[in-house]
């Protein structure tokens, strides 16, 4: 068999890849990809989740440009550089009070397996190594390193190396949609909150931390838990002892309408971690950040086993720093947020008209610039549609005819376009996704 590209793309199945048009990126301008013909797509997933400001802002090219010009890279490990110590003074200007301290890594999977060492060696250097037990949400993705993908929920992500990972204690998330106890209800009961409470009284002395993705959890489909849950799960921790770890590497710098998710709720974790918008998608640099109270567990001249004994040869690479601070700046002297609130208002009465009543469409689900459609057989039943169809890929893939790229999570649409997104834009996708329900509906039978 004949195989005409030699990258092995990430989660991409590579038969399916050769079988169809390539789509080669050359260049990016603004918040569109052009490829290697000249024809433009609007990036609507953000190149992964991760451009904030859009492609080639000038601020952050000439900060790369000019700390390339000076220092490449310096290690971390026992020395530092100026661009390293600024942006962690930078960052924790803008992150929730309590936050302070600032460990670099270069993934956003990489800032979660430091926080998972963090959390466990925390209580061994406490003296109560017993606490080793993580527990996380149904559904978790916090990446595919093999500390966060045990983290992970059932399913292709996780399931074939099973031998490899460890068990967390599993609690249900805010699943509305197929919530087993309040789908069918006008309200959230909080029964999935009281599940973690019953955890936490029966087996709190064994449990080290508990890790969410806050409000949004992205790779189970843009899942978005109601008001109060998060501020409830921080409540529950503080009450049973147990450090909070927020992965805020998807939900992070402006994406929810807040510049971290954890401020909808005014919620303070012991643990965050950082990473796909930080350098406002341009590098790759992530970050694990404390409060002084995990940190001080581990700072003692006289005991040397209470080191941090982990660190990645590039964190804190100087270049992704300056990259990093100049991305922040943007967020300090223009309105960000405030454009990220006004799109997403435009955006969420937009999907509203176009796909409200369509019969595909199971659920609209959107917190800021992070949205799901979940596409399904039955609009009565819930029904899910065979795997076997492909039908969200498909969709997908047909948008790209109108000059969109979207990359889907099984059967949900995502929408997560830079913050810089345009209004006209906007239409641009809502009306691609719309184009490509009705092509393959077409095909398919149902919508024909």
């Amino acid at each position: 068999m004949a195989h005409p590209y030699r990258i092995w793309h990430p989660f991409t199945q590579m038969a399916r890849f050769d079988a169809e048009p390539k789509l080669v990126v050359e260049r990016a301008e603004g918040n569109r990809l052009i490829d290697r013909d000249g024809r433009e797509y609007i990036d609507a997933v953000a190149s992964l989740w991760s451009v904030i400001h859009g492609h080639g802002h000038p601020q952050i090219v000439e900060a790369i440009q000019a700390q390339a010009a000076k220092l490449q890279h310096s290690t971390l490990l026992g020395i530092s550089h100026p661009s390293a110590i600024t942006l962690a003074d930078s960052l924790i200007r803008h992150l929730p009070q309590g936050l302070s301290r600032v460990y670099y890594s270069s993934d956003g999977a990489s800032a979660v397996e430091v926080a998972l060492k963090m959390a466990i060696q925390y209580w061994v250097n406490c003296g109560h190594p017993e606490r080793k037990r993580i527990v996380a949400l149904d559904m978790a993705y916090h990446g595919d390193t093999l500390g966060a993908n045990s983290l992970g929920g059932a399913g292709p992500f996780r399931d074939p190396y099973e031998p490899l990972l460890f068990e967390p204690l599993r609690i249900p998330n805010g699943y509305r949609y197929r919530c087993q106890w309040c789908a069918s209800g006008l309200e959230c009961d909080s029964s999935c909150v009281d599940v973690l409470r019953d955890l936490l009284e029966a087996r709190g002395g064994e449990i080290a931390a508990v890790i969410v993705e806050p409000r949004v959890q992205g790779a189970a489909g843009m899942i978005v838990a109601p008001e109060g849950n998060l501020s409830s799960i921080r409540q529950l921790c503080s009450d049973h002892d147990v450090l909070l770890i927020a992965d805020e590497v998807a939900t992070g710098f402006g994406r929810t309408g807040e510049m971290f998710a954890c401020d909808l709720e005014g919620v303070v974790p012991d643990i965050m971690t950082l990473g796909k918008g930080i350098t406002g998608g341009y590098l790759p640099l992530s970050a694990t950040v404390a409060t002084d109270r995990v940190y001080e567990a581990f700072y003692d001249l006289s005991d040397r086993n209470k080191t941090l004994f982990h660190g990645h040869t590039f964190a804190g690479n100087p270049i992704c720093c300056a990259a990093a601070l100049a991305s922040l700046k943007i967020f300090e002297t223009e309105p960000v947020l405030e454009r990220v609130r006004e799109r997403a208002a435009f955006l969420g009465a937009l999907l509203h008209e176009l796909f409200a009543d369509h019969p595909w469409v199971g659920e609209i689900r959107q917190q800021g610039l992070m949205v799901g459609l979940e596409l399904v057989r039955d609009r009565a039943t819930r029904e899910s549609f065979p795997s076997a169809d492909a039908i969200g890929w498909r969709v997908c893939m047909a948008a790209r005819d109108r000059g969109v790229f979207l990359r889907p999570l099984g059967d949900v649409v995502v929408l997560m376009p830079p913050l810089s997104i345009e209004e006209e834009e906007l239409v641009q996708i809502a009306e691609a996704v719309q184009y490509g329900l009705c092509e393959v509906g077409s095909g398919h039978g149902a919508l024909a």
